[in-house]
């Protein structure tokens, strides 16, 4: 379904039409998708121009397009993601042939087990050099019972220094409070009833807000401009006058760790 939202040919007909669906009852939708893809695109580039040249990518969803491998071929890459579909379609587009570089790897693991990830991507990835780990519109998906913050602390303490954490994350308006270079929106508190709602991934995700998403890069200092809307992290062209802009409703920031 995601690879349909971003126009790609890795889909089947009840993907379509279930997002077809969607798109009728939330028409933010798809442009909210396309605008986590273009972040997680200009996050990679800008990692790997600060001289990265290995990520790490936690429920990558394969096969999606623009994924990392694809903006900086020249990268090792590890993809993780627990899912036997997302398993069976990754193994087939990862296996090495004409065009395909070799450097991407696919590892299936569950995210909230992070020594086994670290323990299995290490055997592709040289760990005590730096990385880029990408938590791109995942970790809403997992509630607060099921200890995410403490998953994300363990990929942070086994970073190298000069490693990058890569996170977008969605929220709500009614919590959303978004700072940009030009502009400051405050709205305001969500109900406490509204704090924990069911996902489309049929479990339960968590609604935080953007002190609780800031919460999961610990420690380490954002790149400017900081934790902000997917589309105002250094957007690839300034804004023109009459843009549709999206909700305050995915947050995106980028945070490295100090050497």
């Amino acid at each position: 379904m995601y690879d349909y939202m971003l126009g790609g040919k890795d889909n089947y007909a009840v993907d379509r039409q279930a997002i077809d669906q969607l798109a009728e009852l939330i028409p933010e939708a798809v442009p909210l998708a396309r605008a986590n893809r273009a972040f997680l695109q200009r996050a990679v580039r800008y990692v790997a121009r600060a001289g990265v040249r290995q990520f790490l990518d936690l429920g990558s969803g394969l096969p999606t397009q623009g994924s990392a491998h694809e903006v900086v071929p020249e990268a090792r890459v590890v993809y993780v993601d627990n899912d036997p579909v997302v398993a069976e379609h990754a193994q087939s587009l990862l296996r090495p042939g004409p065009g395909r570089t070799g450097l991407a790897r696919f590892v299936q693991a569950d995210l909230l087990d992070p020594e086994d990830v670290l323990a299995r991507a290490g055997e592709f990835l040289d760990l005590d050099e730096p990385v880029g780990v990408l938590l791109v519109s995942i970790l809403h998906f997992l509630p607060d019972s099921a200890d995410p913050l403490g998953a994300v602390a363990v990929l942070r303490e086994r970073m190298a220094p000069g490693g990058f954490l890569v996170i977008s994350h969605a929220t709500t308006r009614a919590t959303a409070r978004v700072t940009t270079r030009a502009t400051t929106r405050a709205t305001t508190a969500a109900r406490p009833q509204e704090r924990e709602r069911p996902r489309a991934s049929g479990g339960r995700g968590a609604d935080r807000t953007p002190a609780e998403i800031r919460a999961f890069f610990g420690d380490f200092p954002l790149e400017p401009p900081g934790l902000v809307q997917a589309t105002d992290w250094r957007p690839d062209r300034p804004k023109l006058v009459g843009d549709w802009s999206l909700p305050s409703s995915l947050m995106a920031g980028v945070g490295k760790k100090a050497k």
